[in-house]
């Protein structure tokens, strides 16, 4: 719909900025001056990271996207324009200096697990909220796609006889069926602190392996091609995300009816195994087929090397993101079932709930507090009154989740429990509060970089992630009514997304703050400030990271007439003028339109 066909709402009340609108633009010029004396302290000329020469095994190439990972997303929020055009230069050196390395192939990981593969592809899924008509993004895109559909040779990853992808290890080159001594050299050192893979290794006594030991490595190496390299595994779900990704480029349908088949596939082994999500599937696609028959004990499964974490936020992503395609909530149900089973089987100790996170041939085991990131995901995306009772269920939802933490986390993400309380109403000073921590943790991490003097050569692969300043979970929260990414891979799902008409680009205009301030299933309150005294600001609201939804009416809560102004569209257009500010209402009808990235007609 053209911008001239558009409801237009004009914004009336004079009053004095808002703090939080204040703060938010504050945190975004800081942030736009912090990414470029980021890129210039640990890049060549080139965009290379000042590294070493040389990088073995499969392992890396997430690392180098993660450490940018978020900046197309920033600008798709109203960052600067030239923090966006760093983001594709430093994708590019990335995956050119890992293809040096020999991780990357085809500008794809070459084979890895695709918890990995989900870190590493979050950076080139923002890509397309920033500017969807960049042909190589969308030629990419659909060239990555067909690597997991069988329509790629050269990487036949997907078994359409069993609807499974054919290895846990998978990438441009295809299936990696058999693990070479090198392929964990990285990693060998890591793992040697984690539980075993297997409880039967020759020569291990006890519950860990010392991978560092060339005979104790050699047995885990045989025991992981024999039992884990052929087949399928929950982790692989995270692939629907690339495949929802050409579907939102494209529109066509072949990409929407493999997510739905690959995840339902998922759903029929979960029935026929009792209710319970098997970890390993074998190459004839049978449950436990080289594990002895055992549901459990596949790569990263039930028991190794994180256990619960690697079964349910795959089957979380891969839900939403059928929710995403088609509007049917019930897809839902398929890790809720996961969760269900797991609090069925805590324990309260301490006023938190404890769960098992792993199963052995022992039984459940491995008891600690659950992380509520996926049912407050599933709670934020359904708005189901069963789904909150779920989140209820945590003694901590009365105790622990109003405190805002400091730091960000590798995901951007600790913050969704006390944002959830703040929408409750329950916690007022959260919007503040998490802008100021956001703020501190910019500073900490420039402060780090001013002092880091260290040996490049010695440095590790997460080196840059850990200071990169752009920081997004509170812009998305407070401006765009929802929580951050499921880190390993998810998409973004949020209820509101802006454009500046008069830039006619993505991301809030020069001077504008949004706070949202409440919303459910039917509606969003979300105040819009311009803190600029002299100019008008004018922009367009979105129904949904992609469009999904549409706004059904507008009320002007702040103005003496409250009347609600039909809209009927995904779009509305805002008109702000100096010093202006407007509380509205937005009545919303989520899930009704194919998501789309496709950005409004200015």
């Amino acid at each position: 719909m053209g911008h001239d066909k558009m409801i237009s709402i004009r914004a009336t009340r004079l009053s004095p900025s808002p703090g939080w609108a204040v703060m938010q633009r504050h945190l975004i010029d800081k942030m736009n001056e912090a990414a470029p004396v980021f890129q210039e302290r640990y890049a060549r000329s080139d965009g290379t990271f000042i590294w070493r020469q040389t990088w073995p095994g499969m392992d890396g190439s997430d690392d180098g996207y993660e450490s940018y990972h978020n900046w197309p997303l920033f600008y798709a929020l109203g960052g600067d324009e030239d923090v966006y055009r760093r983001s594709r230069f430093l994708w590019e050196a990335v995956t050119r200096q890992f293809t040096e390395y020999g991780q990357v192939w085809r500008e794809f990981d070459a084979y890895y697990d695709w918890m990995h593969h989900g870190e590493s592809s979050i950076y080139f899924y923002y890509f397309g909220l920033a500017d969807p008509t960049v042909p190589i993004d969308r030629a990419r895109t659909l060239r990555f796609a067909r690597m997991y559909m069988g329509q790629d040779p050269d990487a036949p990853n997907w078994d359409a006889e069993h609807r499974m992808i054919r290895s846990p290890i998978t990438g441009s080159k295809g299936p990696r069926l058999e693990n070479s001594w090198d392929d964990w050299a990285t990693h060998r050192a890591v793992l040697a602190h984690y539980p075993a893979p297997f409880e039967d290794i020759p020569g291990v006594d006890g519950p860990i392996a010392d991978w560092n030991d060339d005979r104790v490595y050699a047995e885990i190496l045989r025991l992981l091609n024999e039992r884990q390299m052929q087949g399928d595994v929950p982790l692989n779900l995270t692939a629907t995300s690339l495949i929802t990704h050409a579907y939102i480029y494209t529109g066509d349908a072949p990409y929407r009816r493999w997510v739905l088949d690959y995840l339902e596939a998922w759903a029929d082994r979960i029935r026929a195994n009792g209710g319970w999500c098997p970890d390993n599937v074998g190459p004839n696609g049978l449950i436990g087929e080289r594990m002895g028959g055992k549901w459990w004990g596949g790569y990263y499964g039930w028991r190794w090397p994180h256990g619960f974490m690697t079964i349910i936020q795959p089957l979380t992503i891969a839900a939403m993101n059928a929710v995403l395609l088609t509007g049917d909530m019930r897809y839902l149900d398929i890790p809720r079932g996961q969760l269900d089973r797991m609090m069925e089987l805590g324990r309260i100790e301490d006023g938190r709930l404890l769960i098992p996170h792993r199963h052995t041939d022992a039984g459940w085991t491995d008891y600690r507090p659950m992380m509520p990131e996926c049912p407050l995901q599933i709670g934020f995306l359904s708005e189901d009154p069963k789904d909150a009772e779920r989140l209820d269920r945590f003694p901590e939802r009365r105790t622990g989740w109003r405190e805002v933490l400091p730091g960000r986390g590798k995901g951007d993400d600790i913050h969704i429990a006390p944002y959830y309380t703040y929408l409750k109403g329950e916690h007022p000073d959260y919007p503040q509060q998490i802008l100021e921590a956001q703020w501190m943790e910019i500073a900490q991490r420039m402060d780090r970089m001013r002092h880091d003097d260290g040996d490049p050569e010695q440095w590790d692969i997460h080196h840059w992630q850990e200071i990169n300043p752009v920081h997004t979970e509170a812009l998305i929260q407070l401006t765009c009514g929802g929580p951050q990414i499921i880190y390993h891979g998810g998409l973004l799902h949020v209820r509101l997304r802006y454009f500046d008409a008069e830039a006619r680009r993505p991301g809030l205009p020069p001077d504008v703050g949004a706070l949202v301030r409440a919303m459910d299933a039917g509606s969003i309150d979300v105040t819009l400030a311009n803190v600029n005294p002299l100019h008008e600001r004018r922009l367009i609201v979105q129904a949904g990271a992609f469009g999904e939804h549409r706004f059904t009416d507008a009320t002007d809560l702040s103005a003496e007439s409250r009347a609600p102004v039909p809209v009927g569209d995904r779009h509305v257009s805002v008109i702000l003028p100096p010093g202006r500010s407007i509380d509205l209402r937005l009545g919303m009808q989520r899930y009704v339109n194919p998501p789309t990235y496709e950005q409004p007609a200015f």
